[in-house]
């Protein structure tokens, strides 16, 4: 516990101490040799929780970027550093400065926002980013393009319809995933309040994102501020928390650092069977580095949730790696230290004693698409959005149309994990109205997309990424063209097959749970993974290491053609793959095998 017992009324010199302690204590059981601790560790201690010097660099308009450390700061506040990449080139040609922005990420645990909230921000990222809205992979927004003058207009705008972009991105608890739906049934909404309240309970407890950014004062002469659950140097990574519902595994449950898969019984929700160590992220060439599908704990009740998520959060606190953050998500602890240890050491500080893993069992990863009723007498209406991107386009004027429906709406708009967004509770007399609009702008045709495309994700890239090694949302339109020509041909358009691209190794969406996985590794370069399972409970397997996308598609043209001859009945394009075209000395594994490097 030795971060935890470390507050802001010792020194420096304490700290470092207590920093050594935690280095020799985890190298003690890896490579009994200690080694320096990475460069964040420093400068989160030192950070006066999470402040450093945000504030001072904002305000400096001689430039539009922070510094290097305080950029990995402003990620606690939901906020990435970025520049335009299209634009380097000829900047630096010019002798000017990169063209910088803020990428903003929102905190909105289970992607539930209002029809007030969706009007303010779609005004939000008019007048102070991109036009664009995105919705992330994990059901939220992000801003795109903000100016270094415009942060704080926007997060006081946010504020005023009670949104923030706390813990939305750093080495803290992440924005919180659950099922869209919740209005379609009380164990629905059940595990949505649950998430939600997980989400608040695991919140820093400083107040530097208020003093920076809303303009609260800091109370003079008050106790010293204190993280009871993150200590002063939080956690040695991110980490990433889903609720799921089956038999839908929307939320990639097995992808996730910590998990609640939620056990219901005759319509009733009894409790949550708890999954801990999955993480996607990995590095080209590194074999330490991999996708690892998480470990299923065991069985607890409904009120247990925030005491076990604790458990394993401080666990992770005080076991972590902070000497490589490569090696410092959970996953790794995990591995290292081996499943039944990991779960003895939550049992212990929690007080909960796993009971046996209840029966589940999970058939889709899509989203509901169309209109949809619910017990409730009203409507949802699941919305098809490509790579989540809520912009305007000729023909296509997606945001003019959330807009308008944001003007009438009475119920919810909800984001799903896989990039789209439910319009939920419709009343049947709002119902003909919303339908209106959906038709006169042409968005009223669910019906007509393939079951690629409807199954398809990608990360943002270029221009903005800068971990972006090749084209991932850009390319997608093209790489779905290419594709949906060679199952068309086989007549398997409406077979649901899940594709994954993301522009680098590290995994944002989701690339190795992919039936077909792209994984950027130089411009114009992919590695091409095969084989994932479609529920998500296994991950794919290398198959090419580099690939052009007009080779991938030559290369699997024989192989969907074999599928759709030779498959067996219900089975997926994933799974006819792992059985029939890849080795097998397979490098990624399933749900209950850790995966090997």
């Amino acid at each position: 516990m030795f971060l935890h017992s470390c507050n802001a009324k010792k020194g420096i010199a304490q700290r470092n101490i207590i920093y050594k302690i935690t280095s020799l204590q985890f190298m003690s059981t890896a490579t009994q040799e200690p080694k320096p601790l990475s460069a964040n560790e420093p400068l989160k201690a030192d950070s006066r929780h999470l402040r450093g010097q945000i504030a001072e660099e904002l305000a400096d308009t001689s430039n539009g970027a922070v510094t290097e450390g305080t950029g990995q700061l402003t990620k606690f506040h939901g906020l990435y550093l970025q520049d335009d990449r299209d634009l380097r080139v000829a900047l630096k040609k010019a002798g000017k400065e990169k063209a910088f922005s803020f990428m903003l990420r929102v905190r909105l645990p289970g992607g539930k926002a209002t029809p007030h909230q969706w009007l303010v921000l779609d005004k939000l990222a008019g007048d102070v980013s991109s036009p664009s809205l995105r919705l992330t992979t994990r059901q939220t927004f992000q801003f795109h393009g903000v100016l270094k003058g415009n942060v704080k207009p926007l997060i006081k705008g946010m504020h005023k319809v009670l949104l923030d972009s706390i813990a939305a991105c750093g080495d803290v608890n992440r924005n919180v995933m659950a099922p869209p739906n919740p209005e379609c049934s009380a164990a629905a909404q059940q595990v949505y309040d649950h998430a939600k309240a997980w989400s608040e309970f695991a919140l820093p407890k400083t107040r530097a994102y208020h003093e920076i950014y809303l303009d609260e004062e800091l109370v003079a002469g008050g106790e010293p501020e204190n993280e009871p659950m993150y200590g002063d140097t939080y956690l040695p990574r991110k980490f990433k928390t889903g609720f799921v519902l089956p038999p839908s595994n929307d939320v990639d449950i097995f992808s996730q650092d910590l998990g609640y898969i939620a056990i219901v019984e005759h319509g009733k929700l009894v409790g949550y069977n708890v999954t801990v160590g999955g993480g996607l992220g990995m590095s080209h060439g590194n074999a330490e580095t991999f996708p690892r599908l998480a470990d299923v704990l065991g069985f607890i009740a409904p009120d247990q949730v925030n005491n076990v998520g604790e458990a394993v959060l401080t666990t992770q606190r005080d076991f972590g790696d902070r000497t490589n953050r490569k090696h410092a998500r959970l996953k790794y602890t995990i591995q290292d230290r081996g499943i039944e240890w990991f779960k003895g050491e939550v049992e212990k500080r929690s007080g909960v004693t796993f009971a046996p893993a209840r029966p589940f069992s999970f058939s889709t990863i899509q989203d509901p698409f169309g209109w949809h009723a619910c017990a409730d007498g009203n409507w949802f209406y699941g919305l098809h959005i490509l790579s989540g991107r809520i912009v305007d386009k000729e023909g296509w004027p997606m945001k003019t149309a959330l807009r308008e429906i944001a003007e009438i709406h009475t119920g919810d708009f909800r984001l799903t994990p896989s990039q789209n967004l439910t319009i939920s509770g419709v009343t049947p007399d709002m119902k003909p109205r919303i339908e209106a609009i959906l038709a006169k702008h042409g968005l009223d045709k669910e019906n007509e997309r393939s079951g690629l495309r409807l199954n398809a994700l990608s990360c943002v890239a270029l221009p903005t990424c800068g971990l972006a090694l090749a084209e991932s949302e850009r390319i997608l339109p093209e790489v779905l063209e290419k594709f949906e020509a060679v199952l068309d041909e086989n007549g398997l358009r409406h077979d649901a097959i899940s594709i994954r691209i993301t522009g680098c190794p590290n995994g944002c969406a989701r690339p190795y749970l992919g039936e077909i996985g792209f994984v950027g590794k130089a411009p114009s370069k992919y590695a091409l993974y095969l084989g994932a399972r479609y529920d998500g409970t296994r991950l794919n397997r290398l198959f090419s290491p580099s690939t052009t996308i007009d080779n991938a598609v030559e290369m699997l043209r024989p192989i969907i053609k074999r599928y759709a001859l030779e498959r067996s009945e219900s089975e997926g394009f994933g799974d006819f793959c792992d059985r029939v075209v890849l080795p097998a000395d397979a490098t990624f594994h399933s749900v209950g095998t850790p995966a090997a490097a």
